[in-house]
């Protein structure tokens, strides 16, 4: 993670702690503009109301502490349905919850896992009635939503 990230980090555990909010992400990414994307959640979703005032605040945070010297664009937002798990938490919160698993590269054939997750630890992703992925070898996990 990077320095800026988890700065971030610190102030977002300043303006959320005594709330029901939960932190669930923070990216600093350069796209065509500098962006620093925030994801909140809480018990029921988030609406737009509670991600502008979590943006204002964090903005006045970021503002007196200066910790990002150039221009960039500041998103607070949902991790949406579909959200990333990163997080030794989310593992544990979505227990018996169908991901979607992407290898960084094949693995016997396959790139993509689909399954309910059972358990995560150090070196290993378990989905029901599947072998186990080496976590080193996982670019990414997501809640699987079904249309």
């Amino acid at each position: 993670m990077s320095k800026i990230e988890s700065q971030v980090e610190s102030l977002m555990s300043e303006i959320l702690s005594g709330t029901d909010y939960e932190l669930v992400d923070v990216e600093y990414v350069k796209e065509r503009d500098w962006y620093l994307r925030v994801f909140v959640d809480k018990a029921g979703g988030i609406d737009l109301d509670d991600c502008q005032t979590i943006s204002e605040q964090l903005s006045a945070k970021l503002d007196a502490a200066d910790i990002i010297g150039g221009a960039y664009i500041l998103e607070v937002s949902s991790p949406g349905i579909d959200r990333i798990l990163k997080k030794d938490k989310d593992f544990v919160r979505e227990a018996g919850k169908v991901v979607d698993v992407t290898l960084y590269a094949p693995l016997n054939g396959k790139k993509i896992f689909v399954g309910e997750l059972e358990s995560r630890d150090e070196k290993f992703l378990r989905l029901k009635d599947a072998e186990p992925l080496p976590r080193e070898k996982i670019a990414q996990v997501r809640l699987h939503i079904d249309f």
